[in-house]
């Protein structure tokens, strides 16, 4: 029983109750999520069971995408509707200038992250602090936004569609862009649509998942990885069991490889360098 579950997360509920209720359905305890959605948030959540968990790494820091909506000419304290109102401002702007705005948002870009997150400065979460009125220099940190696009401008808010690298705040991005337009904008609502090949349309509700159907959700580990495919057997087997790099002939520098037993057992993750064969990430737990 070892693989990922893509559940779709409602709204109301932290990433943390998702992992414990699946904990509950799965009858295991080695369960953890892929990268914190907020309570207000809802959307794509994968969740790693058993050896699964070895992957958990590799979401996390996945890309991922959002559709996220804002509120112009409000800001506050948390970036989001749940915060406390800081500012109201008129809105006197166009939906051309909007787009445009929203465009220049585009490629590389330098965020700082929100008071209002579990980031540790000082090992103490910027969250603590800011609920205790603290608020600390946070330094800007270089994240990548592939695609944005508007899906909709209508009564004093715009939806956008964003596909994002790890680490962006979606709540800083509706705000710097509401503070470009110079009218300040707020995020009500936050899907996260896609987590690595994790989207929507695979995904299922929490409350569908059961102790008698889990099971049929479970995405096998090595499904993540679009990788050849290579079988190993007798001593080389047991030298890549042991974490030692093995020559193999016809092997690509560069390239990564899934490897397999003689049994079809998913061992590892491998690259190929000078003509060995080393191990990225060991997925096989001896018995």
């Amino acid at each position: 029983m070892d693989g990922i579950i893509n559940v779709y997360k409602p709204v109301g509920m932290t990433s943390h109750d998702v992992v414990n209720r699946v904990r509950r359905i799965a009858g295991t305890k080695k369960v953890g999520h892929t990268g914190t959605l907020d309570p207000d948030a809802e959307g794509v959540l994968p969740i790693c069971i058993n050896r699964g968990t070895k992957v958990a790494d590799m979401l996390t820091f996945s890309d991922k995408r959002y559709t996220a909506t804002f509120k112009l000419g409000l800001t506050t304290d948390t970036l989001d509707i749940s915060g406390n109102i800081l500012t109201k401002s008129d809105v006197n702007v166009t939906s051309e200038e909007i787009e445009c705005t929203v465009k220049s948002f585009t490629g590389e870009i330098e965020q700082v992250p929100p008071m209002y997150s579990a980031i540790k400065i000082g090992g103490k979460k910027l969250c603590d602090l800011a609920r205790k009125g603290i608020e600390v220099e946070r330094k800007a940190r270089t994240i990548t936004v592939y695609s944005i696009d508007i899906l909709d401008i209508s009564g004093g808010e715009f939806t956008i569609d964003v596909h994002c690298s790890k680490g962006t705040y979606i709540r800083t991005l509706g705000h710097d862009i509401g503070q470009k337009l110079g009218c300040g904008a707020t995020m009500i609502k936050l899907i996260r649509t896609q987590s690595s090949v994790f989207t929507m349309e695979n995904s299922v509700k929490l409350d569908d998942l059961t102790s008698e159907n889990f099971s049929n959700y479970m995405v096998s580990p090595d499904s993540l990885f679009d990788y050849e495919k290579l079988t190993v057997e007798g001593e080389i087997l047991k030298k890549v069991l042991n974490g030692n790099a093995v020559k193999l002939n016809n092997l690509t520098d560069g390239q990564m490889y899934k490897v397999y037993d003689d049994k079809g057992t998913f061992l590892c993750i491998s690259r190929a360098e000078d003509g060995e064969l080393k191990v990225e990430k060991m997925f096989f737990v001896g018995d």
